[in-house]
């Protein structure tokens, strides 16, 4: 077959949408994971398991069979482990992978740097040597908005340079593109960095603003609004996500230029308050908002130029703030069986 496809960090946000639509389109994946407790644990064994992975089913190292897609097995493993990525690499014969494994958060690299590190850039050089030893036909790898740092010249775009990164988690991704560039220039690989914008939707991440917002303000708490608000993100629908990466992946190779680096956003960015406003109007209650200054590592604003991506892949964000947060929410009153 020559569509099986390694999703790594299978278990996360985006990851598990990525391999949903895969498998819609008829892909054969295996998923991995090594389902770390940065954030609850619980909602990563959920999300495999509306995927058809068995909780009971996971174990290290093994392959778990889905019980709702032929086509899907997942494994737990560390990225960090290189025999066993060579092993899985050498058994399995992938044709892509999409890498979206990685230490995510950019505050909880100031606490933890030695996090990062393992799994950004020791994890990261793994999938490339193993990318290098069993050739696949592309890899996509996960880069972020957060290599632009404090950059006042918006929108971003990747023609600029991006060499003053304000966090340690930002100066793992934009050395991942580094590696990427070489493992491409020495040895033929076909690699596309994604720097992902502010993603959000259903199945969201706990520690992110859409998911901390409305649980607060559901559950009556309140919420902290840094640099008072005076913030702007490019909010970016996960499924509009997902169809890039599916553009890519469906996409003929390159037949010249192998390292490929494009920004995927909605390229509308918002203010942090008008976000708020709409998860309110969502929700029915009005937010307590606790104003505070700029937190260490944050950036002032986020804009994606995806001009690239429209012109290399006909990528084409479709999903408004207001369609993603009604989404959002009613997912989240549905899992946490909120009237």
């Amino acid at each position: 077959m020559s569509n099986k496809v390694l999703v790594t960090g299978a278990a996360g946000f985006i990851g598990f949408h990525t391999i949903e639509k895969l498998l819609s389109e008829g892909f054969q994946v295996v998923g991995l994971d090594n389902i770390n407790d940065y954030y609850t644990p619980q909602l990563k064994y959920d999300r495999l398991k509306e995927s058809g992975i068995l909780q009971e089913e996971v174990e290290w190292n093994f392959l778990a069979q889905s019980v709702k897609h032929e086509n899907y097995r997942f494994i737990r493993m560390e990225i960090e482990n290189k025999q066993q990525l060579s092993d899985l690499f050498q058994n399995e014969h992938f044709n892509y992978v999409i890498h979206l494994a990685a230490q995510a958060g950019v505050r909880y690299s100031i606490q933890n740097p030695d996090a990062y590190i393992q799994s950004n850039i020791v994890g990261f050089a793994n999938i490339l040597e193993c990318c290098r030893h069993n050739p696949v036909k592309k890899l996509l790898y996960a880069s972020s908005s957060s290599v632009y740092g404090n950059s006042v010249d918006t929108p971003f775009s990747t023609d600029q340079r991006v060499d003053n990164p304000i966090s340690l988690y930002a100066a793992t991704k934009k050395s991942n593109e580094l590696m990427a560039y070489t493992y491409s220039h020495l040895y033929n690989i076909e690699t596309i960095g994604l720097r992902f914008f502010t993603v959000y939707g259903p199945w969201g991440r706990p520690d992110m603003a859409m998911f901390l917002f409305t649980d607060a303000i559901l559950n009556d708490k309140p919420i902290n609004v840094f640099n008072n608000g005076d913030l702007s993100r490019d909010f970016t629908y996960v499924d509009d996500i997902v169809q890039g990466i599916l553009l890519i992946v469906a996409a003929e190779e390159a037949k010249s230029e192998k390292y490929q680096l494009f920004n995927i956003g909605n390229s509308r960015p918002i203010q942090l308050l008008q976000f708020i406003q709409e998860i309110e109007n969502e929700v029915g209650k009005e937010a307590e908002k606790v104003m505070l200054p700029m937190q260490a590592g944050d950036v002032n604003q986020t804009w994606a130029n995806v001009d690239g991506l429209k012109e290399r892949y006909g990528y084409n964000p479709r999903f408004t703030v207001r369609e993603g947060v009604k989404n959002f929410v009613n997912w989240y009153k549905n899992y946490y069986h909120i009237a």
